[in-house]
């Protein structure tokens, strides 16, 4: 095995990192709606932390593939709001930070010519995309406006 370099050690820790803090926004804003009486979108948000699950899941797995230890070094606190639309709006936030993270990754590897690390990083981007775009839409049904340009804005090539 080639040495990894280590820029792409550390984006995969960052990438755990929010992953998992991805993980414990969406459960516990699955109790909180639940609580609320909202059983549809308590349903929605444990499907995303299954989703953000099998992230971590795979970020650990190539950790170790790479020789690494796993280790997540920071959780950021659970952010919340007093609707389901304020939730929303801070999910999106994190999911422009890890399409953000991805792009930055995508980015690097392709400068050192590291394809596999690159192709791992550039499917998890597109993940992050596809549940931006899904929290925008479930904004829109709300009425109300996501953020998502933003999100797309920091993530182009």
């Amino acid at each position: 095995m080639d040495a990894v370099h280590p820029r792409v050690l550390g984006w995969l820790g960052r990438a755990l990192s929010l992953e998992l803090t991805a993980v414990q926004q969406y459960m516990t804003q699955a109790s909180l709606v639940e609580l609320w009486g909202d059983d549809d979108a308590a349903s929605r948000f444990r499907q995303e932390t299954v989703e953000e699950m099998r992230h971590a899941e795979a970020i650990v797995q190539r950790m170790l593939t790479l020789g690494v230890a796993p280790a997540a070094s920071q959780l950021r606190p659970v952010a919340h709001a007093g609707d389901l639309a304020g939730l929303l709006h801070h999910d999106l936030r994190l999911e422009a930070d890890l399409i953000e993270l991805y792009a930055d990754a995508v980015r690097f590897c392709v400068l050192i010519g590291d394809s596999e690390n690159r192709t791992f990083f550039s499917g998890l981007l597109d993940d992050e995309q596809h549940h931006a775009r899904d929290l925008d839409a479930w904004l829109l049904q709300l009425g109300v406006s996501g953020s998502l340009h933003d999100a797309h804005a920091r993530a182009t090539f």
